[in-house]
């Protein structure tokens, strides 16, 4: 009873902001936190990324940066759960750009969120690919993978992206039984993998939380160029927790699949955050401690986390066990971000915002998912890895990109405040909002100006390109064509135009 409660006022205040509801809501308060939790997935970043901070400043790079970008990833949170609480819809950063920026606004963010998401799908895809080839064919088969090459690796990102779009095609049901599992499966692997590094620490040696080293250059095995500026090799660190604990707006890309959603997503996304930056920060600390040299793990640079497990006096089996869970937890992180990459889609395409977006905005009647969305993002994920030399470099900084999309409909918001009194929900941050709202958009240009430092220079020039792709696209063309999102009392969804049709038709019969 209450949960028909519940899914009639969700559907009421969607039906407020110009939608009916299509898609399927079952999704209850801990579905809507893993989908966010299983995208941030520490297990991906903070193991795949771990030399980001290590290579930097060392322990003090890993510990105080993880820290600060915990800190700076929950403001953003907290600011967007703000929003989400407000406007509930699929897609959110775009409905809630258009709303409190105009169209254009909105538009742009659309796209600059969907390339993020896009680029960080694939990338997750490909890590999981590289992980099962190395980690379980490798070294637990003992198979030689060494003459393994491209062709290999599409065949099997082709394979792992067609397995989570038919999961996702299927229904919301499977999808949220896999995230809700790797909820509790990502929570079980680092709380195991930090209890082995601290067992066979050489000793709890605190002081290499706190000793700056500076290894930029070759001490940190050229991860990053040499830098005697130790401030600009923190914020090199920072890289660290802001692509592992990003991802997390999915909670609201799947707001009108969840039930109570002005009160859940909100609570999901800044959950997401702060046990991820919790149980995170525990972890990578671990691996800071189990170092035998500190000196000679960091010439490693981009191995250490790897050559690190691999000679823990471990085990085979238990060894063998955390690779499994680890390969899991990539797998099921990217699954959860075709949910949320597919939904954007869906509401954009809603919207009219992309090319045929009559088919992408389409719902199955049977299985209620927005299957065309589905498939053309397992097929975008797959093309984009396809250009081998831009793609490495994207995908390194569109996760740091997408905290742009966070901080756009956030920033269009102070000025929204402004002019107008802005539809709030029960989630508020009172006397926070405007200081929070400032430090997120302030922190989003830090972070793609820290993003766009060497070996990363490369995207420069892709980001001043998009830039002029967008500015060209928006007032050549879409300016005129497109006309945002309802903004409450038009209902325009494939569905309603059908129900129209069928009124007319019976209408006419009758006369």
């Amino acid at each position: 009873m209450e949960k028909n409660q519940h899914n009639d006022e969700d559907a009421g205040v969607l039906a407020s902001m110009g939608y009916t509801q299509e898609l399927s809501r079952s999704m209850k308060g801990f579905s809507n936190f893993a989908i966010s939790f299983s995208i941030i997935c520490i297990l991906a970043g903070g193991i795949t990324s771990f030399q980001l901070g290590f290579s930097s400043l060392g322990g003090f790079g890993v510990a105080i940066g993880w820290i600060v970008g915990t800190i700076f990833a929950t403001i953003v949170a907290c600011s967007m759960g703000q929003i989400a609480s407000a406007y509930p819809t699929a897609g959110g950063l775009y409905h809630w750009s258009s709303i409190l920026g105009g169209r254009g606004w909105g538009w742009a963010t659309a796209w600059v969120n969907l390339l993020g998401l896009v680029f960080v799908l694939a990338s997750v895809n490909v890590g999981a690919y590289t992980l099962f080839v190395q980690l379980i064919l490798g070294k637990i088969f003992g198979m030689d993978v060494s003459g393994w090459g491209y062709g290999h690796q599409l065949i099997g990102v082709l394979l792992i992206a067609s397995s989570q779009a038919l999961f996702n095609h299927v229904g919301i049901k499977i999808t949220k039984i896999l995230t809700d599992f790797s909820g509790y499966l990502i929570l079980f692997a680092a709380l195991l993998l930090t209890v082995m590094m601290l067992y066979c620490a050489p000793g709890f040696h605190w002081d290499r939380l706190l000793t700056i080293v500076n290894n930029t250059g070759a001490p940190g095995g050229n991860v990053f160029p040499r830098s005697e500026n130790l401030i600009y090799a923190f914020c090199l660190a920072l890289i660290l927790p802001a692509y592992t604990i990003t991802g997390f707006d999915a909670s609201a890309h799947v707001a009108e699949e969840t039930i109570d959603a002005r009160n859940v997503v909100p609570r999901g996304m800044i959950n997401a955050v702060l046990i991820s930056g919790l149980f995170g920060f525990i972890m990578v600390c671990s691996f800071v401690l189990a170092m035998p040299d500190p000196t000679s793990s960091a010439a490693q640079g981009g191995d250490v986390f790897f050559n690190l497990l691999a000679q823990l006096p471990v085990p085979s089996w238990l060894r063998s066990f955390m690779y499994v869970m680890i390969v899991a937890a990539n797998y099921l992180c990217a699954l959860a971000g075709m949910t949320s990459t597919s939904r954007m889609v869906f509401a954009f395409g809603r919207d009219g915002g992309l090319p045929g977006s009559k088919l992408w905005r389409y719902v199955s009647p049977v299985y209620r998912t927005p299957v065309p969305a589905i498939w053309l993002v397992a097929i975008l994920s797959c093309a984009v890895t396809l250009y081998s030399s831009a793609f490495a470099a994207l995908a390194a900084g569109c996760a740091i990109f997408l905290y742009v999309s966070y901080a756009m409909p956030i920033g269009a918001g102070i000025l929204a405040q402004r002019k107008r009194n802005v539809m709030t929900g029960p989630f508020r941050l009172g006397a926070l909002s405007t200081p929070f709202a400032v430090l997120t958009v302030i922190g989003s240009i830090g972070l793609v100006w820290i993003g766009i430092q060497p070996p990363n220079d490369i995207l420069i020039s892709y980001v001043v390109g998009i830039v002029v792709v967008l500015l060209g696209g928006w007032f050549l063309v879409e300016k005129r064509r497109f006309k945002g999102p309802p903004l409450g009392g038009t209902v325009s969804t494939s569905t309603e135009k059908m129900m129209d049709e069928e009124i007319v038709q019976e209408t006419a019969a009758g006369a």
